[in-house]
């Protein structure tokens, strides 16, 4: 007698599984939050003359934050996210959902203060090769506010990224449930 298990496990891990394109933005999303995060906390251990240019690749990645995030949101909007197994209680899956819109929201938010700190700050940055235009009036009171709201909700970032992460490592490990292979990379 042959035993299937291991196909039907397998036909049925694939259903549990985000898309492919979800999956890859998720990672991708990732790197551009630890590329933006390590340019601003990198930016002393560079020579005082490529200063600058550090600054403006914490803008682009940030940016890149920005734009991959709108793309994750409308693909959820497109494709729900895939089931659990074995189920997560009410509260638990209540909590997944407001942690997963506490990391949106913020990775959204983020970008849009940075790009007002230096609008407002009468500041020139460069996005992807282009100079960006003046589109405000400077203020230097309006910038010292926005850019600590900025940094504030980067060091919120830090809690909410190391949270999600041990999040899934308690499902993986302990709970022992699909939650972390629903978003791991291959077949």
């Amino acid at each position: 007698m042959l035993d299937y298990s291991f196909f039907i496990y397998r036909e049925e891990s694939m259903r549990n599984r985000y898309a492919r394109s979800q999956i890859a933005l998720h990672w991708l999303t990732l790197l551009m939050v630890i590329l933006t995060y390590a340019a601003m906390l990198l930016r002393d251990q560079f020579p005082d003359d490529a200063v600058p240019a550090v600054k403006n690749l914490h803008f682009n990645f940030g940016v890149a934050v920005f734009v991959l995030m709108l793309i994750r949101l409308g693909l959820r909007h497109v494709k729900a996210a895939p089931p659990v197994t074995p189920g997560l209680e009410e509260w638990q899956e209540l909590g997944a959902r407001v942690f997963h819109w506490l990391l949106y929201v913020l990775f959204l938010t983020l970008p849009a203060l940075g790009a007002l700190t230096l609008a407002y700050g009468g500041k020139h940055w460069v996005l992807l090769g282009w100079p960006v235009p003046q589109w405000v009036t400077p203020d230097p009171v309006m910038r010292r506010l926005i850019k600590t709201a900025h940094e504030t909700l980067a060091n919120v970032g830090y809690f909410l990224i190391g949270g999600h992460a041990l999040a899934a490592l308690y499902h993986h490990f302990l709970r022992k449930d699909d939650t972390l292979r629903r978003m791991m990379p291959g077949k």
